[in-house]
């Protein structure tokens, strides 16, 4: 799982789903930068794994639809918890990072 939910396109799915049910083309359509294959790959991750339920509707040309599961909900809220998080940390990130940068450069010039 812990796989599934470091996965970047299962992130951005299930957030996109959290406001509603919606088709393939929408779901590509607000998920800027998601190729078809990948999409389709996310989406069979996530109803295999119980996140999310496909309707098939009987009509031509077919239309499907995609939403959260119950489960799905629940994700959907600890990923928004997540999000909080990484905004209200992102200068602490920021910072880390800079030092750790420059700790780097220090290391590579003293074995230079």
């Amino acid at each position: 799982m812990l796989e599934t939910l470091g996965n970047k396109w299962v992130y951005l799915v299930v957030c996109a789903l959290r406001r509603g049910r919606l088709r393939n083309g929408e779901l590509a359509r607000k998920l800027e930068g998601i190729t078809p294959k990948m999409l389709t790959q996310t989406l069979r991750i996530l109803e295999r794994d119980g996140i999310v339920r496909r309707e098939i509707f009987p009509v031509i040309p077919p239309r499907v639809e995609y939403e959260l599961t119950e489960l799905g909900q629940n994700l959907a809220g600890l990923l928004n918890q997540i999000r909080s998080w990484s905004e209200q940390h992102v200068p602490d990130i920021k910072d880390a990072r800079a030092r750790a940068s420059m700790e780097s450069q220090e290391d590579s010039v003293a074995r230079g």
